[in-house]
């Protein structure tokens, strides 16, 4: 569940510096997210496919995340034709269903499936370490750089820690069921898990301040920009331009 597959690999966007991808995939966030005709949110899921592709991933944990991110707008897209007005495309009592809401469907599957190919291509193949010096090195906020590099550290702890309450319960004799009893339980298990995240949080920031700690991590690797930085960004500029004509025509 917290592994990073994509991070690790021999691509042309796994060699381009983090600090572009990462200004990259925010940059086209906002133009995917802002579209709302059907041939601009075509053409976008086409760009995130071909930055997938690009990035060379591994097949099924593409398919894994992308299943999940459908199976949320499946429900989205059911649901969308039948709540918005306009000219009837079929009808069943009162359930009709329009065709200005199977165009919204179709833009919100297309451009949402854009942003996550966007961001598993640009951000998800560096590692969340390498993402917080990039953005440390963007002058993002340093608490915002300090909660990435510190939940990137200790959420495999924080989820060991609750595999070993969970472990701990079953051995005597809980099973999870729809009862007032499991919901009372799993509460207990939750509060004792962020009980215990508390008390480590606590001896890892008196530690790091014993030892000189002062809201800044040092990045002892450098970033530096290549022509291949520059190439790519001009045809992604170029790429989101299209995009924005495709909208605005």
């Amino acid at each position: 569940m917290f592994d990073q597959p994509f991070a690790h690999g021999h691509s042309l966007l796994h060699r381009l510096d983090p600090r572009v991808r990462l200004a990259v995939a925010a940059g086209s966030a906002i133009c995917l997210a802002l579209v709302q005709t059907r041939p601009a949110a075509l053409y976008g899921l086409a760009v995130g496919a071909a930055l997938l592709l690009l990035s060379r991933p591994p097949l099924a944990a593409v398919l894994r995340r992308l299943l999940a991110v459908n199976v949320f707008l499946c429900f989205l897209c059911l649901l969308t034709p039948f709540s918005l007005p306009g000219d009837a495309v079929w009808q069943w009592g009162p359930l009709c269903a329009s065709r200005q809401g199977l165009e919204l469907a179709l833009v919100l599957w297309a451009k949402s499936n854009a942003l996550v190919g966007c961001f598993l291509a640009l951000a998800a193949t560096m590692p969340v370490s390498t993402a917080g010096y990039a953005l440390q090195r963007l002058r993002c906020p340093a608490k915002v750089v300090f909660l990435l590099l510190f939940a990137g550290r200790y959420v495999h702890d924080v989820a060991g820690e609750w595999r070993t309450l969970l472990a701990a319960a079953r051995l005597r004799g809980f099973r999870a069921r729809t009862s007032l009893h499991s919901y009372r339980t799993l509460a207990s298990l939750l509060g004792i898990l962020l009980l215990r995240g508390l008390d480590r949080a606590q001896r890892v920031h008196e530690a790091m301040r014993l030892r000189g700690f002062r809201q800044r991590f040092h990045c002892v690797t450098p970033f530096q920009a290549h022509l291949r930085d520059a190439v790519f960004v001009a045809v992604m500029g170029a790429a989101m331009g299209v995009l924005c004509w495709l909208e605005f025509r």
